[in-house]
């Protein structure tokens, strides 16, 4: 019991020389932001077709899309930047049934849906414009990005350092304390998101018009400061 007396009090005098050992610290976060021009598109279109028979409507869908996988192949559109994203088939009831009895199949659809990745943005209108020409009847989104965004996101992080600096000397100033050494840097992740600018390009207007704008990319990080004095 006296050992155990003896160990609790040297914890306890040792309390405070452990707590006065922890840095007094400045937390902030910082965040980056970088407006580049895309070089890059992705397009996401289909066909859906309607028919009497389940077969019928898979045969004519089938058609459909061969005729725009021929003219993305065409438009140069290389095998690695197509992808089928979707492919359904299911029948159509009639609803409209006045005198209470279940819906009945009137029909099938169809449906196949392709990811296209589109690197030459100036083909971009003449591309949606061909493969619509030649049977797609269905578009899902269009986003706009950058090939190879290392160098970009990596700007925006040396920005979000920045930032964050720039804020945790404001703080400094403001209670009267110095910055001393960074005691962590962490990043917060980063995200990508489109920027429509009034200077934007568009396709010539034989082709569908579309304005890629810019794209912006943005990284966070929190870093923590020691306090000097």
């Amino acid at each position: 019991m006296r050992i155990l007396s003896i160990f609790a009090t040297v914890l306890l005098l040792a309390g405070p020389a452990f707590a006065d050992d922890a840095p007094a610290t400045i937390s902030v976060t910082g965040e980056g932001r970088v407006d580049a021009a895309p070089d890059m598109a992705t397009v996401s279109l289909g066909v859906t077709t309607d028919a009497e028979t389940a077969g019928a409507a898979m045969a004519a869908n089938s058609d459909g899309v061969r005729g725009v996988l021929e003219r993305l192949k065409a438009a140069g559109i290389e095998g690695r930047d197509i992808q089928t994203s979707g492919l359904s088939l299911g029948p159509r009831y009639d609803y409209q049934k006045s005198d209470g009895t279940p819906p009945t199949i009137v029909g099938y659809t169809a449906s196949n849906m392709v990811t296209v990745r589109v690197r030459a943005l100036d083909t971009l209108g003449s591309v949606l414009d061909g493969v619509v020409t030649d049977g797609a009847n269905t578009l899902n989104g269009l986003s706009f990005g950058i090939a190879e965004d290392q160098a970009v996101m990596d700007e925006a992080r040396g920005r979000a350092v920045a930032d964050a600096a720039r804020k945790a000397k404001l703080y400094a100033e403001a209670a009267g304390v110095s910055l001393g050494r960074v005691l962590s840097i962490s990043e917060q992740g980063g995200y990508r998101q489109p920027v429509m600018m009034a200077e934007a390009g568009y396709a010539k207007s034989a082709d569908v018009p579309v304005a890629s704008g810019e794209v912006s990319l943005t990284a966070s990080v929190a870093i923590v400061y020691e306090i000097a004095n």
